[in-house]
């Protein structure tokens, strides 16, 4: 027995009412959206204008760029800039040393110490005191570079309230701003000092979102503070951690321009040197516009695959990472 099909015309005619019933229903949609766009714009225009029109200016990593004549004018010269870093440029691999040392102490000290005060404020009991306290410690995050390093200065300098405490007691003095061996602890001390509270407001809204109920259960079977904090808090950190550590890789080779320029010439280019600094110094500074482009250019690309790779690498371990597969 056969069943009749209803004609082509009337199933393709079906097909279509759906897209019209949706383009229907996303009309008023649009209208009531259209006050949010014309909020957003702004946003976006500078967002296209300050951090996307400039990449084109990149060409220049491939010119013998003279500011004088521009960009259109200036002459091609390949991969010529790039011999800085195919050849070893010394001041290159000074730079590159530099800044991988102070990624790897940032890493290892910074990017935990939000995460520690976020456990710390979490267990107080009291909201007020813990609203108190977070306050306080948001408070260096809007104070800009100049501020902080004037105040470090103030503290630790050799005119500063630590050495004249220590000639008071006839201790002498101990250096620590200009020491170049100690650069690195200070560079260090300061980030902490300026961006642990803020770094804690992700982890402490992560937090907020635990099921208490799991902590009572967990202190029903006989779990410790800590067997509850290993157990429940920290896998309710663990996607966040991922997420933030994967995008801290991107910006790895970037540790802090304007706070190493600030101080670099009491301890020299050569425990002080990074990436930022010696594009800096040699494009606009020397006037090697095309070495410090095609530099720039490379660290750039270098955190891309960092940041690409180490998702892959969470996407092998079950982590959805900054995006999923």
């Amino acid at each position: 027995m056969t069943t009749l099909q209803p004609p082509a015309t009337d199933v393709a005619e079906k097909g279509r009412q759906p897209d019209r019933g949706r383009l229907r229903r996303l009309k008023p949609h649009s209208r009531r959206d259209l006050a949010l766009f014309w909020f957003v714009l702004p946003g976006l225009a500078v967002l296209l204008l300050f951090h996307y029109v400039p990449l084109l200016g990149n060409v220049i990593a491939f010119q013998d760029y003279q500011p004088y004549i521009g960009i259109l004018h200036s002459p091609w010269s390949g991969f010529e800039n790039f011999s800085v870093i195919f050849n070893g440029d010394q001041g290159f691999l000074r730079a590159l040393s530099n800044t991988l040392q102070l990624t790897l102490i940032q890493v290892v000290f910074v990017f935990p110490a939000p995460i520690l005060l976020a456990l710390t404020l979490n267990s107080l009991v009291s909201e007020r005191i813990k609203k108190w306290v977070q306050n306080v410690l948001y408070l260096p995050h809007f104070l800009s570079w100049v501020v902080i390093v004037a105040l470090f200065q103030q503290m630790l300098g050799n005119a500063g309230m630590l050495n004249l405490f220590l000639q008071a007691q006839d201790m002498g003095t101990w250096s620590i701003i200009g020491d170049p061996e100690l650069f690195k602890t200070l560079l260090t001390s300061q980030v902490i000092w300026k961006d642990t509270g803020w770094g804690t407001i992700l982890f402490l809204a992560a937090l907020s979102r635990v099921d208490h109920n799991l902590y009572e259960a967990a202190a029903m079977d006989g779990a410790s503070r800590w067997r509850q904090t290993w157990h429940v808090t920290l896998p309710a950190l663990r996607g966040l951690v991922i997420l933030l550590l994967i995008l801290r890789l991107g910006d790895a080779l970037s540790v802090g321009f304007e706070q190493i320029v600030l101080q670099q010439q009491g301890v020299g280019l050569e425990n002080s040197e990074v990436l930022d600094t010696y594009v800096y110094n040699n494009g606009v500074i020397g006037g090697q516009w095309g070495v410090s482009a095609a530099v720039g250019l490379v660290k750039g690309l270098v955190g891309v695959v960092l940041v690409l790779g180490a998702n892959k690498i969470a996407h092998f371990f079950g982590e959805e990472g900054v995006y999923r597969k």
